[in-house]
């Protein structure tokens, strides 16, 4: 049995049967990944201990966010999961907002704790929602105030929810405020489920796709790096959102696993997207056709 740090084993318990799961040849060198690791570490924190902190992380309208500022924040958003709502490694943390920078570093804040991310679409309702919770037992919610709505009208009783992008004494960044900006990494193993990715449902309800701690790694040692080869000047946009996976390769794991930056647009229509492009100097865009 793989080494394992999860308390809640839900998702593991959920998986296909041993014999029905891929065969993985990690031939290459840069694929032997530990036995233990936490996927967190790779995207920023060993940014920040190899002394590149002041590097530019997240661009956004009127926000620009270094390696330290997201590794401060993820930090203090990993313990108020741990500690204002008892969030065990393995537990499954729901996450509803457009694309900006909070939503970053409450994504790596789940990593970081060892829960599972269920990233959901902005545009979903409350059924499509509702069909997400039950599926993925999710048990914590945390939500852009602004898209509260359908998540409410979603949620069983016993869902608690978390806000963020609101003043309220409640609210994440209140919670935040009073936490330590450093906080030790849950010793998860490459073969923990890190996120649940739902597909659109287009072929019916949304299907789970588990992935693991080692799989966000090997897909930036794999086509990251040999194919986008990213540059530690890059800045990375796009359109989808960050509940797809393509849009968390595209617009978070690769270019923070490179060093580079990302630009992240709650709202990335085709003016939106051409305007960022133009103002801000991206050199890489993940978007269809």
């Amino acid at each position: 049995m793989p080494y394992t740090g999860h308390v809640d084993r839900f998702a593991e318990d959920h998986l296909p049967a041993p014999e029905s799961m891929p065969e993985f040849r990690l031939a290459l060198p840069t694929l032997q990944y530990p036995e233990r690791l936490n996927a967190a570490e790779y995207f920023v924190d060993r940014h920040v201990r190899a002394g590149n902190g002041a590097r530019r992380c997240i661009v956004a309208p009127g926000v620009r966010w270094t390696y330290e500022d997201l590794y401060r924040a993820a930090n203090r958003i990993a313990h108020v999961l741990a500690t204002d709502f008892g969030i065990v490694p393995g537990a499954r943390v729901l996450l509803r907002a457009a694309n900006t920078p909070m939503l970053a570093a409450c994504w790596l804040a789940v990593l970081k704790v060892g829960a599972v991310a269920v990233t959901t679409m902005p545009l979903y309702r409350a059924t499509e929602l509702r069909h997400i919770i039950g599926k993925a037992r999710v048990g914590l919610a945390l939500c852009d105030v602004r898209l509260g709505s359908e998540l409410q009208a979603a949620a069983d009783p016993a869902v608690k929810i978390a806000y963020f992008q609101t003043d309220d004494p409640g609210g994440i960044e209140a919670r935040m405020a009073t936490k330590s900006p450093e906080f030790t990494n849950a010793a998860t193993g490459a073969l923990d489920v890190a996120l649940i990715g739902f597909t659109s449902g287009t072929t019916g309800t949304p299907k789970a796709a588990m992935h693991f701690h080692r799989d966000l790694l090997a897909t930036c040692d794999t086509y990251g790096n040999l194919v986008l080869k990213p540059h530690v000047d890059d800045l990375f946009c796009g359109s989808p959102p960050l509940a797809f996976t393509f849009g968390l390769g595209g617009l978070l794991l690769f270019p923070l696993h490179a060093g580079a930056a990302t630009l992240l647009l709650a709202k990335a229509g085709p003016e939106e997207l051409l305007r960022g492009i133009a103002e801000h100097g991206v050199t890489t865009v993940f978007t269809a056709p």
